[in-house]
This record gives structure tokens, C-alpha cells and sequence, in this order.
């Protein structure tokens, strides 16, 4: 069975809705799925301050932490972070930085990876956010495996060929059919992934 590791950080919640919706496709193509979310950085009066940040985190306490035993454990990892100034947020990059132990020893390469985001707005950055992450792969010898045009789910969406991108849906989140695109990128990366494994046999 292919293993997907699904590796994010939400604030409010929105990458957190696209994060089930791709291990929903994932495991739909047959992958077993760790959903994992990084630690948290903020201080806890910033996190007080917005309702929206307190209630997710509060609603997430059960989702556990990502840990380096995930990375070496998958097959193929998708990756998922709210855009900051179109960049990846602290949270997923200090997470990111840990992980030179398993590059020097080669564990991170020849392994499928995408990621996804969410932005308030249209034009919020959600592509170079998405290219930033991609560096990260190509350094790491991954197979990055992007969306790109190849299903109506992603044209319904809005179109983003990088990966899966949700525009803030303010207290509705993710619209139906960001989710069903998210689930079609789960689907895509884990297909890719059980090909891929398989040749190696």
C-alpha cells in the first residue's frame, strides 16, 4: 500500500479543510494517509487575539504533530501552508529546516511531493508561495508532481497548475469546488506515488 504523508499548517482552518480533502482523494486511490500538522510558533496572547486562530486550535488539539519518522515513512508527501506575503508561513518552513538530517542521508530523495495553499485573495500569492516549497523539493531530489491541467476539477477551481490554491472563504472556507480539486490532487499524488513504487520492485 502506498503511504501519503499530508503535512500542513492552518491558522484558521482553511489549509486544514483542503488538508482532509486531499487525504480524502488519497486514500480514495487506495494509500494509507498521515494527516499531520506542524507545531506552532505564535505566542499564545497571538493566537488569543483572533477568535477564528483560538477556535481552530482548539478544534485541532487531537491532529498530531508532523515528525521526521513521517518523512521517512512515506511514500509521498504533500505539503500545505496559508500564503505569507507569498511566501511559505514560519510554521511549515521551520518544520522544513529540520529536516537535514534525512537530505545528507538521502531519504528525502526519489519520493513524490506537491504542495497546496490558501490566500484571502485572488491575487494573494498563492503560486509563488507554491514555487518557494517547489525549491525545497528540488533540493531534496524529490518528484514534484504539480496538478496541472489535467482534469475539469482543476479548471472548476480556478485554474492554478502549481497545485491546489483556495482563496479565503472568510467562515465558509474552502468552496466545493477547491475541495474537489484538493481531492483530485490527493488522488494524482498517490497514483503517482503507487507508480512510481511499484517500478521499483
Amino acid at each position: 500500500m502506498t503511504k501519503v504523508a499530508v503535512i500542513y499548517y492552518s491558522a484558521t482552518g482553511n489549509v486544514y479543510k483542503l488538508a482532509q480533502a486531499i487525504k480524502e482523494g488519497a486514500e480514495e486511490a487506495g494509500a494509507e494517509v498521515r494527516l499531520r500538522k506542524v507545531h506552532e510558533l505564535a505566542p499564545e496572547e497571538a493566537i488569543k487575539s483572533n477568535q477564528g486562530w483560538a477556535d481552530h486550535a482548539e478544534k485541532t488539539q487531537d491532529v498530531p504533530e508532523a515528525s521526521m519518522d513521517d518523512l521517512e515513512w512515506a511514500d509521498a508527501y504533500i505539503f500545505g501552508t496559508p500564503t505569507r506575503f507569498g511566501n511559505v508561513s514560519a510554521q511549515l518552513k521551520q518544520f522544513i529546516d529540520t529536516t537535514g538530517g534525512l537530505w545528507a542521508q538521502g531519504k528525502l530523495a526519489d519520493k513524490v511531493v506537491s504542495g497546496f495553499t490558501s490566500a484571502q485573495n485572488a491575487h494573494g500569492g498563492q503560486e509563488s508561495t507554491l514555487l518557494s516549497m517547489y525549491n525545497v523539493f528540488m533540493h531534496w531530489g524529490s518528484i514534484i508532481v504539480p496538478t496541472g491541467y489535467t482534469s475539469d476539477e482543476i479548471f472548476a477551481a480556478g485554474g492554478n497548475p502549481y497545485g491546489i490554491s483556495s482563496t479565503d472563504g472568510g467562515e465558509q472556507g474552502p468552496s466545493e469546488e477547491e475541495l474537489a480539486a484538493a481531492r483530485y490532487q490527493g488522488r494524482r499524488v498517490a497514483e503517482k506515488a503507487a507508480a512510481l513504487t511499484a517500478s521499483k520492485v
